[in-house]
């Protein structure tokens, strides 16, 4: 199966850049930029990188996203990424980032988006894979600041291919995003959601008829509505799964009841992707090994799963 995986080209589709940052780039840049950690070194970092559930992780995460302060970070963080999906044989990423997150830190709009930009145009050259930008809301903020970040981003719009909405779930459905998810549209945006992760399939309805999504990142519960999986297949909106994540955070505890091969009975378009690898303990590949191990997996199957992450590539 191994060499199965490392032979098969493939996309990732679901990746936040800041879930890439590893233990050790993590303390190297606190070093860096002179920023306390409440850590003495890498293995109490890696330590700290356990998690009950979503918002448990999200508190680390934006913890230590707080590294991040330089051009130079940015781009370190970014081709890190790239050169280790590159081994792994990934040709083509779109890639999910967080503004607000950084630009509540008061870190500047071109900051991270040059930083962003160098790292993709040189691993385009010495790398020779393609990536994409998705810029993400958080919806744990209001949608007032959504459209504050949408318009501060449009002086970027050649940098990103699309918008995106993460951070916690529950109780922050996509209804609540809708204006700044229209003026995205009408900017000619490309529109993905989280939605069903911890979320129930209404959460998947509205992402759909309400933001006007062409994929949904997670989807999970949406195998609880027959009808909503059939539009899902009908309507040809891929799945961008993350099974090492699912699990990390209890949304799917046993990978042998994860409901990707349920969703590939129906004829819906699924993916194998690896969603914040630093802290889920696996990037695209070992994604693909666990479920595989899993669901047991056929070759058949695991050939048409990486066929579907590049047909359901915006670019």
């Amino acid at each position: 199966m191994n060499k199965l995986l490392q032979s098969l080209t493939k996309a990732e589709l679901h990746i936040h850049i800041e879930g890439s940052l590893e233990p050790e780039m993590m303390f190297e840049l606190a070093q860096r930029n002179k920023i306390a950690l409440p850590y003495n070194n890498v293995a109490e970092i890696r330590k700290a990188y356990q998690f009950t559930n979503l918002q448990s992780f999200l508190d680390l995460y934006y913890r230590g996203m707080g590294v991040l302060q330089t051009e130079q970070d940015f781009y370190d963080l970014m081709f890190a990424y790239l050169k280790k999906v590159t081994s792994q044989n990934v040709s083509k990423v779109e890639i999910f980032f967080d503004p607000q997150g950084h630009t509540s830190r008061n870190v500047k709009w071109n900051t991270f988006m040059q930083g962003f930009k160098r790292a993709i145009n040189d691993a385009k050259v010495n790398l020779n894979i393609d990536a994409n930008l998705i810029m993400c809301f958080l919806r744990h903020l209001p949608e007032s600041d959504a459209i504050t970040t949408f318009e501060e981003a449009m002086n970027y719009r050649d940098l990103f291919i699309g918008v995106g909405l993460d951070s916690s779930e529950v109780g922050y459905p996509p209804s609540l995003f809708k204006q700044v998810f229209k003026l995205a549209r009408d900017a000619g945006l490309y529109l993905v959601a989280h939605a069903g992760e911890e979320g129930d399939a209404n959460y998947v309805w509205e992402a759909i008829d309400e933001l006007g999504v062409h994929r949904i990142d997670h989807g999970n519960n949406a195998i609880n509505d027959l009808t909503l999986i059939k539009r899902i297949a009908n309507d040809k909106l891929a799945l961008t799964m993350c099974p090492l994540s699912n699990q990390r955070l209890q949304s799917v505890p046993d990978l042998s009841k994860h409901q990707l091969r349920k969703f590939m009975d129906y004829g819906v378009k699924v993916t194998i992707n690896s969603d914040d690898p630093a802290y889920f303990g696996g990037y695209v590949n070992e994604n693909y090994q666990a479920l595989a191990d899993a669901l047991n997996l056929s070759t058949d199957e695991i050939t048409t799963i990486a066929k579907n992450s590049l047909d359901a590539c915006f670019v």
